[in-house]
């Protein structure tokens, strides 16, 4: 199966936001030559099982409406007590689109215009984009980063709980590759207690959490507390399906659920596309082996990325993510404005990476690097960074 992670694959004119989006989202006038190593969907094929079964559906040439039934979440339960040994009723699950309109279904039910929701950057932007767009107030909590390391500030973090109705849990983190540990869990759930705080908890990279490190889902732990928690999971990130859009919400409070029905049912939301159950009970019950193949191609092109840029640029600082498939990369010691490294990133290495400053003003200085392409693809665009700001 090697050869699925080594073979390169061409994307342009497949209408891929990552491949064909370039000359918009970075505002340049032509982009064919840049090596696009940005946003978060992978380079490798969706693995063979999924593939298969999604061939086999198209045998039926009907593609009518569908529906997710017990044996798909069937599917998704057995797989997270395999991987994770959370134990999940089917009746918990929910089904949504992706994880970005589950979390804004969720803050339109149980928050309103001017409550606050607390938020811990530098993290995944909609975290902060999508409370704003519905008129909520956004408390930022400041992560703690130390030589790479981050971790929360919990003074800070209850001053925020103290005035707010949600927390959005980046779980394991995005963009800095953090898997939280148990007593950092279990100290979310100590404060939200305490404040009466309901917490989103984005799940969506626990699949991709390299060893020895190991995922702890925040329902887990959370007791007589689980009530107060959505969970957010997915098949997308971890199979390279975001095309698909599929993702889960488990929500253990029925009163919780039913709001979350009635409003999906209100605004003509929740109908999953022919696609989904298919790709999603294959993955589940099939991508173990392609999973664990594609985490040591993961940690081996990190170790790569690590390798030449601590050679070729010592004043770049490229800790390795304890999960994703996104390095988080220290550019403070060049003493350079973001606007000049872009520019020299996009004009002079010709490689699209994400500016630090998109998961809020505490990621000015970091730049997120996608690793998940083939290892000569990433080796071709380690040696672009090194050209641009060597």
């Amino acid at each position: 199966m090697l050869s699925l992670f080594e073979d390169v694959h061409e994307r342009r004119k497949t209408r891929s936001v990552k491949w064909d989006l370039m000359e918009m989202i970075y505002e340049v006038e032509d982009a064919s030559e840049i090596l696009p190593l940005w946003v978060a969907d992978m380079d490798f094929p969706a693995p063979p099982p999924v593939t298969e079964a999604l061939k086999s559906r198209l045998e039926h040439p009907i593609l009518g409406y569908t529906y997710m039934d017990e044996e798909i979440k069937s599917a998704v339960a057995a797989w997270q007590s395999k991987r994770n040994d959370w134990q999940i009723k089917n009746d918990e699950i929910m089904f949504q689109t992706g994880v970005i309109p589950a979390i804004a279904a969720i803050l339109q039910v149980f928050t309103n215009p001017g409550d606050a929701v607390v938020v811990t950057p530098p993290v995944y932007p909609p975290f902060f984009s999508i409370p704003q767009n519905q008129g909520r107030k956004v408390l930022y909590s400041k992560l703690i980063e130390k030589d790479g390391e981050f971790s929360f500030d919990f003074t800070d973090l209850e001053e925020k709980f103290s005035k707010a109705t949600f927390f959005i849990f980046c779980h394991p983190h995005n963009p800095g590759g953090k898997v939280w540990k148990e007593d950092e869990v279990k100290e979310i759930l100590r404060l939200a207690e305490k404040h009466d705080v309901l917490i989103i908890s984005d799940e969506i990279h626990s699949d991709l959490v390299l060893k020895p490190h190991l995922h702890i889902p925040l329902t887990k732990l959370a007791g007589d507390q689980a009530h107060r928690i959505f969970t957010c999971i997915a098949p997308t990130k971890t199979f390279n399906l975001a095309g698909i859009q599929a993702s889960m919400l488990i929500v253990t409070d029925p009163k919780k659920r039913m709001r979350l029905e009635n409003h999906a049912a209100a605004n003509g939301t929740g109908m999953m596309n022919a696609f989904a159950p298919v790709a999603l009970k294959a993955a589940y019950e099939e991508g173990d082996v392609w999973l664990d193949e594609l985490l040591d191609v993961l940690s081996s092109n990190m170790d790569m990325v690590i390798n030449k840029l601590n050679a070729a640029i010592p004043a770049i600082k490229a800790p390795k993510p304890e999960a994703t498939y996104l390095m988080w990369l220290d550019c403070r010691g060049l003493e350079m404005e973001e606007s000049e490294i872009m520019d020299k990133l996009l004009n002079v290495g010709k490689v699209a990476l994400e500016p630090g400053s998109k998961y809020g003003e505490a990621g000015t200085g970091f730049l997120r690097l996608n690793v998940a392409c083939p290892p000569s693809v990433l080796e071709d665009g380690v040696n672009r960074i090194i050209k641009a700001l060597g």
